[in-house]
């Protein structure tokens, strides 16, 4: 104990000793400066120099350019830039998607592979309503006759107007059925067979209300009609619309395909919902 204690003071007493820093002139030995020191002193005059050279060394870092030369440092302006990029490219790959899918929707068009068909319409013969000029010369009370129909389809009632607008629905795809709407089966639907990459086109003016993948019906596309209507596509190969977008009616929205796990070969799942029912699309739709 009494050695510990000896040691102890010696180590004090090195810490405390006082020295003297003197510097002379070399040719006359005159003292030109002096200093007492002590070990003590040192070791903390030391440590009080290294922190503030720390302290001095961070400051110029942080709030100079220089900073920017540092391996592994970024900044937050150069963050909001990456950032602000990386949504730019994203936006032009998704355009970049839907441009290529649709180049691949009318390249078997275009190379005589699909033969291009009309849009569903009503064509009328001109030679069939001819008009004879001897009937133009109308009677006093046809006239007004003529004139009382014109009024009122020119000023209907508005509360029965909405009521008597039907919808008429094109066929989104030509070809045979393969399997037919089976309300006891739960299939809901009615199965069209046809060449991969055909055209698919909405069955009237609407909005994508879904446009994405699903693992079980693979690429799926859901459109919302007036009065309710609801019509939705499932194994599509590819989907040239995203949700949000208005279509017309005959416009192609995607292209048969083969996916999903359901798939039993290229076709089209067609559904036509109203109210939340399903309802047999062939009772609307003229599939051939």
């Amino acid at each position: 104990m009494e050695h510990q204690n000896k040691k102890k003071g010696k180590l004090k007493e090195k810490l405390t000793d006082k020295y003297r820093l003197v510097v002379l002139n070399e040719e006359t030995f005159e003292e030109r400066f002096s200093l007492k020191l002590s070990m003590l002193n040192v070791f903390v005059l030391g440590g009080i120099l290294t922190f503030l050279l720390i302290l001095l060394t961070t400051a110029f870092i942080t709030f100079t350019p220089v900073k920017h030369f540092i391996p592994g440092y970024s900044s937050t302006e150069l963050k909001i830039k990456a950032t602000k990029l990386a949504f730019q490219t994203d936006s032009l790959k998704r355009k970049l998607t839907l441009l290529n899918n649709y180049t691949k929707i009318i390249q078997p068009v275009l190379t005589g592979e699909i033969e291009a068909g009309f849009i569903d319409s009503i064509q009328i013969d001109a030679k069939k309503f001819s008009v004879q000029d001897s009937l133009l010369n109308a009677s006093k009370e046809e006239s007004l006759f003529r004139e009382k129909i014109e009024s009122e389809e020119s000023f209907p009632i508005l509360n029965n107007t909405s009521d008597k607008v039907k919808i008429v629905f094109f066929a989104p795809l030509k070809g045979n059925i393969s399997q037919n709407y089976d309300a006891t089966s739960k299939h809901l639907a009615v199965d069209i067979v046809a060449k991969i990459n055909s055209p698919i086109k909405a069955i009237a003016d609407g909005t994508v209300i879904f446009s994405g993948w699903t693992t079980e019906t693979g690429y799926v596309i859901i459109l919302k009609h007036a009065k309710d209507y609801i019509s939705v596509y499932k194994h599509n190969g590819n989907l040239l619309k995203q949700q949000g977008d208005f279509v017309k009616s005959g416009e192609v929205i995607a292209s048969v395909g083969s996916t999903g796990v359901l798939t039993t070969g290229p076709h089209l799942h067609f559904e036509l919902w109203s109210g939340g029912y399903a309802i047999n699309p062939t009772n609307l739709i003229n599939f051939k």
